[in-house]
């Protein structure tokens, strides 16, 4: 036993501090938690998991819709919003509870309070009780960004979304990445009028471009506004509790509820980081090497607080490598390469590897496969809207280097198709693998 309080003290409960605590807990270390909010995280409390259950109550408006064309006489569409939201708000209790449970099976102690570091070994609580450790992790994640504009407090970003009174008429969306698009699918099939705005002409970025276009052209017919090239002046409110946005580059937009969706910044402020020696990057977030340690040598970061690859599987990875290694006796890398992504979007998109741009710049020749095709349950219900799958190949190796798709259940494909990716399948072993009918899927070993 050390001289230390405890071997582990983790600053910060999501999945990668979670992880971490339950996996050196079961090597026999002793690991205290804090968490000042609430247990499980961005990801379960006010992230991807309730604002997956959104996507699926969003998904029932064209559903119904389609139910006739499949013999469902369905006389009346009503949607409930304060129903949806108190269902998944109690959802998020639920998992926070079994978060809870499984720390206190590995016997870790949780202090539900801020911690502030105040040494290569210390750490201070808010009750102002202050205890060492013989490692530090700090896993605290980030946070929305809000721009500097005169009246952004009218505003809110995602962590105020699941708490909305009332399902707003019309809704600015602020932002070009997965949140924001995400956003203006499960708000427009609520029945709101949704305004994406992009300071760019580009949203998405990192995905392939036709797979991108693919979903503008889908989100404008179903009745998404898109302002681009445009950025906010000033948010007024209105005696009505109605929203002005003052616009540069575009008409002003007048609004029920203003989100920004630009972006997320690590959580690193008032942490005592710097003060304990932490270098930090320009965005703030916590600098580390490949066993996740800071300058600090005792001070180790994973997460969304690092600013990588900001994905909830990508922490929990960290989170286990960083376990493995320190407590486990086992020098874990965690493998930054294909690494599957998805946008909850309406239809969704999913992708793995290489785009295109990127692999003809890494590779030089390449080819590429697609599949544009209208899903069978389209057709039946006489919709019109049309997947698109892409496969990108290394011309010289026949190695399929990136799998893009947009439809529904895209992200459910493409897990799969991401073990292809990582096993540097080939075309070849594409093709040879025998069809399964009929389903959306068996276009990816279809195309010729």
């Amino acid at each position: 036993m050390s001289n230390f309080d405890f071997d582990l003290f983790i600053i910060g409960a999501g999945s990668g501090g979670v992880r971490a605590a339950r996996i050196a807990g079961a090597y026999g270390a002793r690991v205290a938690v804090a968490e000042e909010h609430r247990v499980g995280g961005t990801c379960v409390i006010r992230g991807c998991v309730p604002k997956k259950l959104l996507v699926y109550g969003s998904h029932f408006a064209e559903d119904l819709d389609d139910a006739a064309m499949f013999g469902w006489d369905v006389p009346e569409k009503r949607f409930d919003w304060a129903v949806l939201r108190d269902n998944v708000l109690g959802e998020v209790s639920r998992l926070e509870g079994l978060y809870g449970e499984t720390l206190g099976n590995h016997d870790v102690q949780v202090f539900k309070d801020r911690a502030v570091i105040t040494g290569p070994n210390q750490i201070r609580l808010g009750s102002g009780r202050t205890m060492t450790a013989g490692k530090i992790l700090v896993a605290v994640g980030a946070r929305p960004a809000l721009p500097d504009v005169p009246g952004v407090e009218h505003a809110i970003t995602s962590n105020e979304v699941f708490h909305l009174e009332r399902m707003p008429r019309r809704v600015v969306i602020a932002g070009g990445g997965y949140i924001a698009n995400e956003f203006a699918g499960i708000f427009h099939q609520f029945g709101a009028h949704v305004t994406l705005v992009n300071r760019s002409d580009t949203i998405l970025r990192g995905y392939d471009e036709q797979i991108v276009d693919r979903l503008v052209k889908i989100s404008i017919a179903k009745g998404i506004d898109m302002r681009f090239n445009s950025a906010f002046s000033a948010i007024d409110k209105q005696e009505d509790g109605s929203l002005i946005c003052r616009m540069n580059g575009c008409d002003d937009i007048i609004a029920d509820e203003v989100l920004f969706a630009i972006g997320r910044t690590p959580n690193t402020e008032g942490l005592g980081l710097q003060e304990a020696g932490v270098k930090l990057s320009d965005n703030g977030a916590i600098i580390v090497d490949d066993e996740y340690r800071s300058s600090v040598p005792t001070i180790f970061a994973v997460g969304d607080v690092t600013d990588r690859i900001q994905l909830t599987p990508v922490a929990i990875r960290e989170g286990q490598a960083f376990a493995d290694t320190q407590f486990g006796g086992k020098k874990i890398r965690v493998d930054y390469g294909c690494v599957p992504s998805s946008v909850f979007s309406h239809p969704p998109i999913a992708a793995v590897g290489l785009t295109e741009g990127q692999a003809k710049n890494r590779l030089g020749t390449v080819r590429t496969y697609t599949s544009d095709f209208r899903p069978m349950k389209n057709v039946l219900a006489g919709r019109n809207e049309r997947s698109l799958y892409k496969l990108v190949v290394d011309d010289g190796s026949d190695e399929v280097v990136g799998v893009h798709l947009i439809g529904p259940d895209a992200p459910e494909i493409m897990q799969a198709a991401a073990i292809a990716v990582k096993a540097r399948l080939k075309k070849a072993d594409f093709d040879a693998t025998v069809a399964l009918h009929p389903t959306m899927a068996e276009e990816l070993v279809l195309m010729r």
